[in-house]
């Protein structure tokens, strides 16, 4: 089995999600292609090294069908050799093309690769894709399907955690992505993304919102409430659940992943390979995982993910210098920390997804370059990278610095 190394990392600064988001008037290819641009200038890459992109996307309709891998390859000029391959794996895309691609260079099926995702979800709504297990009725009724906000306030309910504890947790995230951006700590991995005319669209992260205090968010109205009581997804979870006789509603807009638009990637390949570009490997992949838990609760995944990989690396959750887990819902991290025993002062230092959105198809290979560029910044090893998936999946990846 071939060592895997990362030798670089970029990603797009994530924009609000929304109409008036400053990348809604870019198309998804366009940030695809920018940060596959970036990561070949940056390394002054022969892209005929490159045997494949691979790119998650979890809403592969309009803009962002037809295979975008192989669009944004072609759009930023790779070699006509380098291959494109887009997958689905919810909101573990971005780390599972990573690992796939990890898997090629393992296996000597291929030597060099660029993997990451991208989503534009002011362009192209989540869910716009549809999807049986969510809007077949009958489908939806013998698998127990219910929200992701049911689920997060069902992980609440069984483990304590009140509303005063999601909001707290919040508002550090938005505390530390605030002083990650003063201390210019994204600065080394952030590509800004520029229109055809050289002008800069958006050079920093949009949704981060500085002043939030546990008391603004108290005025915010539960957002899965009415959803989970009026249309039944409770009495749904309750069901596969019965110990729980009410659950309680603590997530809102402030203390939930947001939506937001963004393109990352990192440069995978082989040591022969990697010495044959002039290139100095920064860290290397020690393992990762995929597993698949309860799908009502859905959102556990993170801990077993996390378990078996550190288990395929010989390693305990204390080996682990720094951890990034998807901010998904503020619930999800505080089981994870009490499920597998980490220490908080080494999880997502620099803020998440609270604080900074959650662009679906992107975000697993935005949080390795993170991890990565965290570890170089404090002199550290090992890094974790986590992420819930829809269906009860989590995937989990372990790096090393060298």
């Amino acid at each position: 089995m071939k060592t895997v190394y990362i030798y670089d990392a970029v990603r797009t600064p994530r924009g609000r999600g929304k109409a008036d988001g400053k990348l809604h008037t870019v198309r998804p290819v366009h940030l695809a292609k920018t940060v596959l641009e970036s990561i070949q200038q940056r390394n002054n890459l022969d892209t005929s090294l490159v045997n494949d992109v691979i790119l998650g996307c979890v809403t592969q309709v309009g803009e962002q069908g037809g295979c975008i891998a192989k669009s944004a390859a072609l759009y930023a000029g790779y070699a006509d050799t380098t291959s494109g391959f887009t997958l689905n794996r919810f909101c573990g895309s971005g780390l599972e093309a990573i690992n796939q691609g990890a898997s090629s260079i393992m296996s000597g099926y291929f030597d060099m690769i660029v993997a990451g995702g991208v989503e534009a979800m002011s362009r192209i709504p989540i869910g716009s894709d549809g999807g049986a297990w969510m809007i077949d009725p009958d489908v939806a009724t013998k698998t127990h399907f219910v929200p992701q906000g049911i689920s997060a306030d069902l992980i609440a309910t069984l483990g304590g955690y009140s509303r005063t504890d999601v909001d707290s947790f919040a508002v550090e995230s938005q505390k530390k992505a605030t002083l990650a951006w003063e201390e210019k700590r994204f600065q080394k991995s952030i590509i800004p993304v520029i229109d055809q005319n050289g002008m800069t669209i958006l050079d920093r992260d949009e949704h981060i919102r500085p002043g939030t205090t546990v008391e603004s968010l108290s005025g915010l109205k539960p957002s899965f409430l009415e959803m989970g009581t009026k249309y039944g997804f409770d009495s749904v979870a309750i069901q596969k659940y019965p110990s729980v006789t009410e659950i309680n509603h603590i997530h809102h807009a402030g203390n939930s992943s947001g939506i937001v638009d963004g393109a990352s990637v990192v440069l995978l390949g082989n040591e022969e390979t990697g010495n044959k570009a002039g290139l100095k490997p920064r860290a290397k992949i020690r393992s990762f995982s995929m597993v698949s838990t309860e799908p009502t609760i859905m959102l556990t995944g993170p801990g077993p993910a996390t378990e078996k990989a550190l288990r395929a690396a010989g390693m305990n959750i204390g080996d682990i210098d720094l951890i990034e887990i998807n901010e998904a819902f503020a619930s999800v991290v505080l089981r994870f920390v009490d499920e597998v025993g980490a220490d908080m002062s080494k999880v997502n230092v620099n803020g998440g997804a609270i604080a900074m959105g959650h662009p679906l198809g992107a975000t697993g290979a935005m949080l390795l370059g993170t991890v990565l560029d965290e570890l170089e910044r404090q002199n550290k090893s090992t890094g974790l990278v986590t992420l819930c998936i829809g269906g009860g999946m989590g995937i989990a990846t372990i790096i090393e610095r060298v």
